[in-house]
Order: structure tokens, then C-alpha cells, then sequence
């Protein structure tokens, strides 16, 4: 027995509250305007006429009001992310899904104000993160270079907010003779 209109648009509005986070409001919304979608199509089936499509501006504007409904600073919160191109949670907005939007992470954030260093990850992630970083400690060279910094800081002073240029060549020539060390040669 095929399935009836109402339950055809339920089964669409389920699988999407699965997705996203809907309200009840939204719900309802969106199941009346699947209902009358689904309405039209019968119609037009049984009529053997076809049915209009929305304009491209009709789509366009219909997917920028998924953004719209959640602030940008809001998107990040503990367990979650929330894209404001697609309206999709994770936990973490990696490049591969920006790229599935056209932008890169660094376009992403400057399209929705996020500062450069804003993870875009949630909360508890990125705590996490930070917690295995220093749990693991800071390289050696990193230690070595913020020992430099502040010593040429302290050597000659600058106007404030001004930071003095340092180039680092002994610690970019270890570096390259850490990695050099650390490779495995190839069994053959």
C-alpha cells in the first residue's frame, strides 16, 4: 500500500530534524510547506503537467536563511559546531567539508568575522587539544626561541606594541638536522 502524503512529508521532516536541530516551531513549519510541496507535485502528476521550479534566487535565498538563524560566535559551542553554510553539526569544521561550500577555512572565517586563530572546532575539543599539548610539553626549540624573544625584548627597548624582528637560523638548522635524524630509511 503506497504511503500517504502526510507520511511522506513526516518522513522528510524526521530525517531532517535528525540532522539539525529544529525547533517545534520549525517543525511545523516545515512539515505544512513539505505537505504542500508534496500537495502540488501529486497535482501535477495526476494532471500530467509540470511542475514550476524555484529560481535559482528562490534557492539561494532559501539556503542563506540557515545562517542567518544562528549568530557566527554562537555556531561555536561546547559539543559542537555548527557550519553556517550548510546548518550541518560536527564537531569538528574540517577543510574538506569548507571545501564542498567553494572556501577555504581561512575564507570561512573571515566571511563570518571569526579572528584567524579561532579553531574551528568545539569547545570541549579544543580544550582537550590544549590539555594533551601541554601535557606533552613544549619542543625544545620552541622553549629556546621564547627564551631569545624575551632576552632581545629585554636588551633593547622597543615603543610599545612594537615587536622586534628575530631570525631564528640556528634553530631552523636543527630543526632540519632533527628531521633529517628522525627519517627511516627504507628496507629493501
Amino acid at each position: 500500500m503506497p504511503k500517504k502524503l502526510l507520511e511522506i512529508a513526516a518522513d522528510i521532516i524526521q530525517a531532517q530534524a535528525s540532522v539539525g536541530q529544529m525547533t517545534p516551531e520549525d517543525i511545523a513549519a516545515g512539515l505544512a510547506k513539505t505537505f504542500a510541496t508534496l500537495q502540488r507535485m501529486q497535482k501535477c502528476e495526476d494532471e500530467g503537467a509540470l511542475m514550476e521550479v524555484a529560481s535559482g534566487a528562490d534557492l539561494a535565498s532559501s539556503e542563506e536563511q540557515v545562517p542567518e538563524a544562528i549568530k557566527a560566535q554562537d555556531s561555536i559551542q561546547n559539543d559542537k559546531i555548527i557550519c553556517l553554510e550548510c546548518g550541518m553539526e560536527f564537531r569538528q569544521l574540517t577543510a574538506k567539508h569548507l571545501i564542498s561550500h567553494g572556501l577555504s577555512p581561512r575564507e570561512y572565517k573571515q566571511r563570518y568575522g571569526f579572528a584567524l586563530k579561532t579553531p574551528l572546532s568545539a569547545k570541549s575539543l579544543t580544550k582537550a587539544r590544549s590539555r594533551a599539548a601541554k601535557k606533552r610539553g613544549l619542543p625544545e626549540s620552541l622553549v629556546r626561541y621564547q627564551k631569545e624573544r624575551r632576552r632581545i625584548r629585554e636588551e633593547m627597548p622597543l615603543p610599545e606594541g612594537a615587536l622586534p624582528e628575530i631570525a631564528p637560523t640556528e634553530m631552523v638548522e636543527e630543526k632540519k638536522a632533527t628531521v633529517r635524524r628522525g627519517r627511516k630509511k627504507k628496507v629493501e
